[in-house]
């Protein structure tokens, strides 16, 4: 049994953008409906949306089967947290709010094995070394570890530089929404200032060598971001589809709809 590739890192290193999709629903239909869309890659967000541990177990084993990036967005990078997650599984992290290079500097500390970290060893116990069935992957698991790091206030934009030059974070993570609201822009993730923030730090991770990606759910503007140098990027959640899909759908039906228009269109068979 061989040590899984990391798809992620993997896809980073292809230089294609990829595309990628927010996972807030604990629900691992859900996950399987996601992960058979064909995006590149998906987060399991456990900073924000109601997953525990097993929760984001259930969802690394559904994706697992298809071929798509599984990605896990911890609540914050807690060793002990990142421990865990690590040990069932997880190989690419987005991290949130990281602010200076000292932080980034404690994750990639956390995420990896000794002599590089400080990872504790408990693979007897561990999925993400197949319970000790993975032949030595001690040795191997550091290789496979993908840390992206989220800058998401005006502080970490000033520090930015440093934090690129962490040895072992590969990419940095802009969040627009939490963003604006430190530049005084709260909501506003459009606000030019907030853009042209964005636009000068994707530049400067380009730069670097390493990965700039962000969440934007809008394509004109992604395209922007992309010129600026964004390799990867979140362009929707699933909480999102089903409110808006929702209430679209309700909307079609209800707003000029005719029994004459019923009879005219095929029947689902349910």
């Amino acid at each position: 049994m061989d040590l899984p590739v990391n798809r992620f890192k993997q896809g980073l290193a292809s230089g294609e953008f990829l595309y990628g999709l927010w996972l807030g629903l604990p629900n691992n239909t859900a996950a399987e409906i996601a992960a058979s869309a064909g995006f590149d890659w998906l987060v399991i967000d456990h900073e924000h949306a109601p997953f525990e541990i097993s929760d984001v177990l259930t969802h690394l084993q559904v994706i697992a089967a298809y071929d798509v990036a599984a990605v896990v967005r911890p609540v914050s990078g807690d060793p002990k947290l990142l421990k865990k997650l690590l040990d069932i599984g997880v190989q690419s992290f987005v991290v949130p709010m990281v602010e200076t290079a000292e932080q980034a500097r404690a994750i990639v500390d956390a995420l990896h094995y000794p002599p590089r970290g400080s990872r504790g060893v408990g693979t007897a116990l561990a999925r993400g070394a197949q319970w000790n069935q993975i032949p030595d992957y001690l040795h191997k698991a550091n290789d496979e570890i993908c840390l992206i790091v989220q800058a998401e206030t005006a502080l970490a934009m000033d520090n930015l530089d440093d934090i690129l030059a962490v040895d072992g974070v590969d990419g940095v993570f802009i969040g627009p929404s939490d963003l604006a609201a430190s530049m005084g822009h709260i909501g506003d993730t459009g606000n030019p200032e907030v853009v042209e923030s964005i636009n000068n730090a994707l530049q400067r991770i380009a730069a670097s060598g390493k990965s700039g990606g962000m969440f934007c759910l809008n394509a004109a503007l992604l395209d922007d971001y992309r010129a600026k140098g964004a390799s990867f990027a979140g362009i929707g959640l699933d909480t999102l589809i089903l409110a808006q899909g929702s209430r679209a759908l309700l909307q079609q039906f209800k707003s000029g709809h005719t029994g004459q228009d019923s009879q005219a269109q095929p029947q689902a068979g349910y």
